[in-house]
């Protein structure tokens, strides 16, 4: 991606939902949420242009179970 993107996913049932960006290094580098929603589908806009380019990965957690992604950074 170059520099915005959308993270998307979907919530079998209500819960406290975070969605946390970490460099390669495993430095957390943004919350972009943290709160309750709803069950259903949602999307969540990363804006990296204050970023290097690289490789982040996301970490969703909620519900008691995680889903770790990886992220391509180019400019």
């Amino acid at each position: 991606f170059n520099p915005e993107t959308q993270i998307s996913f979907a919530l079998p049932e209500k819960g406290f939902v975070t969605l946390t960006v970490y460099n390669i290094l495993g430095k957390e580098v943004e919350v972009l949420f943290s709160g309750e929603l709803e069950s259903g589908r949602h999307t969540v806009n990363f804006n990296a242009k204050n970023y290097s380019s690289g490789v982040y990965i996301y970490k969703l957690t909620g519900g008691g179970a995680s889903l770790t992604r990886k992220m391509i950074l180019t400019k």
